[in-house]
């Protein structure tokens, strides 16, 4: 069995756009179906061997479909990803902002769907994309190509409001810990107020978005610990990630995964999502 994953650095330039990006090849694994799971970054893959086939999507009134390019918005439940034993292909954590500046959409707009690159940047472009990623030699080639592309598309834009900025901020800094009522009082707004800006900003509200952001770093500290042969050790993790109790960490994680921790660790371990490194997904500014 082949595992190859590529942790990537984003250019200075795309720093604040692009919260990480990932390349990955696998071959050789039991043809199996994946969880792609909620988190703070918007999600653009490029697949290079076959379209990425997703038999369920977040939205599940979203049919199932295949793509030779996906952007997938912010979401709370999991989409299912078939893969037939082999994959290859890079991908991007995009920030709220990086949706508006690289694909000139509102992350608002994607909310809990998978879109093909083409439906927001057009055919030629995406077409461009991907062609010209696929026919780079190497991971150092591709990023380097693939960058060259974002930061000719990137565009000046306005953000968001300086309050919901800053209320993703504090949201991703204190790993989702801090209740709406107190980001409202540090923003100097409403509670009714935030939550109705952040989700028109985002498509989640900020109680939403703490959720996630406190069960992606759950998730990759668990993903890293194992990996590194530790055990998974679940009452310190939940102590750790902020939850009140390991039925608090358990009963999250199964909204967001469909499964208990220990057995989304027997059947994900090991996919391009869950190799990421634990880090902060960037900023909404």
């Amino acid at each position: 069995m082949t595992s190859e994953f590529v942790v990537h650095r984003p250019h200075p330039a795309l720093r604040g756009l692009v919260a990480e990006a990932v390349g990955y090849r696998q071959e050789g694994l039991p043809p199996a179906v994946h969880r792609g799971l909620p988190s703070p970054s918007l999600t653009l893959v490029l697949p290079l061997d076959a379209p990425l086939e997703v038999v369920a999507h977040a939205d599940p009134g979203q049919p199932p479909g295949r793509f030779d390019t996906v952007v997938g918005g912010l979401h709370t439940r999991p989409a299912l990803i078939a893969h037939p034993g082999r994959q290859e292909g890079v991908q991007l954590g995009l920030t709220p902002l990086g949706a508006r500046a690289l694909l000139g959409t509102p992350a608002a707009e994607l909310a809990s769907v998978d879109v093909g690159l083409d439906d927001v940047l057009g055919p030629g472009p995406a077409a461009e994309v991907l062609d010209r990623v696929r026919a780079a030699r190497g991971w150092p080639a591709r990023f380097a190509v693939l960058e060259e592309l974002l930061l000719r598309a990137a565009r000046p834009v306005a953000g968001p409001a300086p309050e919901v900025a800053e209320a993703w901020r504090l949201t991703l800094a204190s790993g989702g810990r801090l209740r709406v009522a107190e980001l409202a009082a540090r923003v100097g707004w409403s509670e009714r107020h935030l939550a109705h800006r952040f989700r028109a900003e985002t498509g989640l509200g900020p109680k939403e978005v703490a959720r996630v952001v406190r069960f992606d770093r759950a998730r990759r500290a668990l993903a890293g610990r194992v990996a590194r042969g530790g055990a998974p050790d679940l009452a310190a993790l939940s102590v750790a990630a902020g939850y009140a109790d390991q039925s608090h960490l358990t009963r999250d994680w199964r909204a967001f995964s469909g499964l208990s921790p220990t057995r989304w660790l027997a059947a994900e371990l090991g996919f391009v999502q869950d190799a990421a490194p634990a880090r902060p997904a960037g900023s909404a500014a």
